[in-house]
Order: C-alpha cells, then sequence, then structure tokens
C-alpha cells in the first residue's frame, strides 16, 4: 500500500514518474517504522525510529523464533476540528523480524529515547565464539581446554588406550 500526498499546486507527472520508479527497483518507501540492525559482540541491536509514539502503546513480543513489534501513532487534532495539512502517518505500525535459535529470547532488552526505540538481542551461551587451546602438560599428554566452559573436563586418568594385542597363529 502507498500513501500519496495530495498537492493541488504540484507536478502530477512527478509523482507518477516517482511511483514508476519505485515499482520498476522494486524499493518502497517505508511507512512509519524505518530500522537498522546490526550486531556486536553482546548480540544484535534494533533501533526503529518512531517519533511521536507514545511508549506505553509500544508492544513487543516474541513467539517462537519471530519478534513482533507494535506501536500506535495517534493524530494530535480531534474530529471535527479543521485540518489543514496532514502528512504524518497515524494509526497501529507493525514490523515483524525472524531470529534465528542462537538468540536469548528471554532476555531482551528494550529502551526509547529522543523517538527511537532501541532493542538488545543477546547471543546464547552455547552459540558464542569460544576459543579452545591445546596444551601439553610435563606427563607429554596432550589436554584440551576450552575457554568459556563453565563445567569441569573429565580427569585425564579416563582416557582409554589401544593395548594393542597380538594373535598367534597355528
Amino acid at each position: 500500500m502507498s500513501v500519496l500526498r495530495f498537492d493541488p499546486f504540484g507536478d502530477p507527472f512527478r509523482q507518477m514518474d516517482r511511483l514508476t520508479s519505485q515499482l520498476l527497483s522494486g524499493t518502497r518507501t517505508p511507512l512509519g517504522m524505518p530500522m537498522d540492525v546490526w550486531q556486536a559482540g553482546d548480540g544484535f541491536h534494533v533501533s526503529l525510529d518512531l517519533p511521536g509514539v507514545d511508549p506505553d502503546s509500544v508492544d513487543i513480543t516474541t513467539e517462537r523464533n519471530m519478534l513482533t513489534i507494535t506501536a500506535e501513532r495517534r493524530a494530535e487534532y480531534q474530529e471535527g476540528q479543521n485540518v489543514l495539512i496532514a502528512e504524518r502517518t497515524q494509526g497501529t505500525f507493525t514490523r515483524q523480524l525472524q531470529l534465528g535459535d542462537t538468540v536469548d529470547t528471554e532476555n531482551i532488552q528494550a529502551s526509547y529515547g529522543d523517538g527511537v526505540l532501541h532493542l538488545t538481542i543477546p547471543i546464547t551461551q552455547a552459540a558464542q565464539p569460544r576459543r579452545v587451546q591445546v596444551r601439553i602438560d610435563s606427563s607429554g599428554e596432550r589436554k584440551v581446554t576450552v575457554e568459556g566452559e563453565t563445567e569441569e573436563s573429565p580427569p585425564a586418568s579416563e582416557t582409554t588406550t589401544d593395548s594393542g594385542t597380538q594373535g598367534t597363529g597355528t
């Protein structure tokens, strides 16, 4: 759906050129909730522009691997008032983000300031990169240590060895 602004003094052919170029290029002008998404060391970050939105109207839900953000912007003028220009979009806006299995949906944090909603979506502990280091102890055995792992690895005495049995021929 596209919203066109009525401009009685504008060039109608310019509007048609703009619409045609949008259709041919496959791009759309976002209607109300443009966003940026980036990944950092602590997880994913999402910033959504929501100027004029009451923070109490913002609803963020997760279900399975889908994050849904809903917000509402209400008009400041009342029914029956003589509105001369109304270019700011109003109504309910929704964005959905498909999340992978590597994100921790239980610990998503949200903040709102200066008309921008910022979400921090952490990565699960299992999906965080770990460094594996191989060490050689004094007995010549190699021990593998995984940094960031919380459980203790089994003692070296539980390792199995190949006894190398020989068969006798008859």
